[in-house]
């Protein structure tokens, strides 16, 4: 009788003790969405939703099968076949479900005061790279900002503008059509910058100098996603392969130098992050995101992570079809969750979801620190 009362007074404990970390899990989760009053994106196809449906570019995506799986088969202009990580970054922040393109003319003021994407695929921090497929600059998207903020100042007022600005998470993901799309397929930045850390160094100080206007404009909570494992990218691997269809492993020579400049760009942000602290003490945050790490796991490990292809696309042959190359006559896989890449180049709405994740520490420790 005794060990039965013992049993079950340790039951309840246990279910207390369960009871307290879930109401410690949903209140951290509660604080975080307190945290941040509206949510800010910035760079090129993975993060945008369809602003280059509204610009004269052959990058676009807002065509079958993008979209497949997203809500009512809708091709958004996310080069995916669903949502983007920043998606379910919103929705964890108690935004919004989704990240609306800022160049939608049917914009609400609700959607605009939450937050908008300012990003274009196809862009990159090098000036030259968004000239390559005639997309929106970096530079012209922080001039989008500017104008946005003056919309708002027209709905908040100018105080309030201020404030909900300082609250705000702003969220950059560039770099890599910089390298890819540019430096390693033309010979025009190579002239000068003869080595990729030579250009790297040249790609940090345009990142540097966005970021500082992101502060000159009030942003005090920035995070920035490094570049990916850029050799196990399907179109990579195509154009480098002595065999397209027998030898499709990573090609490390392109990922030495995504992991070159991810350190970089570390050292850079902890230096901008000491300067920021040293002139104003309650000064912006900078938070490294790593898409690097997670994405190998997802390649290397993939078997314990539920992929099944992770050199090939779903869209067409995998190998080589990207934004008007995947089209609504391409063969597409029956089931893209078990596929890490959609196309040659962009991942899969499961494969961003798994991102999202891996980044939500980072996110809370920047959000609430």
């Amino acid at each position: 009788m005794e060990a039965s009362n013992s049993h079950s007074f340790l039951s309840l404990v246990h279910l207390f003790v369960l009871f307290l970390l879930l109401c410690f899990v949903v209140t951290i989760e509660a604080n975080s969405k307190k945290k941040v009053s509206a949510f800010y994106v910035f760079g090129d196809s993975t993060v945008d939703p369809g602003n280059n449906n509204f610009i004269d570019t052959a990058f676009r995506s807002d065509f079958p099968p993008y979209g497949r799986d997203f809500v009512n088969q809708a091709a958004t202009g996310r080069f995916t076949n669903g949502k983007l990580g920043t998606d379910f970054l919103a929705s964890y922040l108690g935004l919004k479900e989704l990240v609306p393109p800022y160049l939608d003319p049917n914009l609400s003021d609700k959607e605009l005061v939450t937050g908008v994407s300012f990003a274009s695929a196809g862009s990159g921090f090098d000036p030259l790279t968004p000239m390559l497929g005639n997309v929106i600059p970096i530079a012209k998207q922080l001039e989008y900002f500017k104008e946005y903020k003056k919309r708002l100042e027209g709905t908040l007022g100018k105080k309030r503008t201020e404030y909900h600005i300082s609250n705000a998470l702003f969220f950059i993901s560039a770099g890599t059509n910089d390298y890819v799309i540019n430096y390693f397929s033309l010979p025009i930045r190579r002239k000068t910058y003869t080595t990729p850390l030579t250009y790297g160094h040249f790609l940090l100080q345009h990142v540097k100098e966005f970021i500082q206007n992101l502060w000159k404009e009030g942003a005090r909570k920035i995070a920035l996603v490094g570049v990916p494992p850029m050799g196990c990218l399907p179109i990579m691997i195509t154009l480098n392969s002595h065999n397209v269809f027998l030898e499709r492993g990573c090609v490390d020579k392109y990922s030495a130098v995504a992991r070159d400049h991810n350190m970089m760009l570390q050292h850079e942000l902890f230096l901008m992050q000491l300067n920021f602290s040293n002139t104003n003490p309650a000064g912006a945050k900078i938070s490294y995101l790593d898409i690097y790490g997670p994405l190998d796991d997802m390649i290397q490990a993939h078997q314990n992570l539920g992929f099944d292809e992770v050199d090939r696309g779903c869209c067409g042959s995998g190998y080589i079809e990207a934004t008007f190359m995947c089209n609504g006559v391409s063969y597409v896989c029956s089931d893209p969750s078990k596929f890490v890449f959609w196309d040659s180049i962009h991942p899969t709405e499961k494969a961003y979801y798994d991102l999202f994740m891996a980044a939500r520490p980072t996110i809370d420790a920047l959000i609430n620190g």
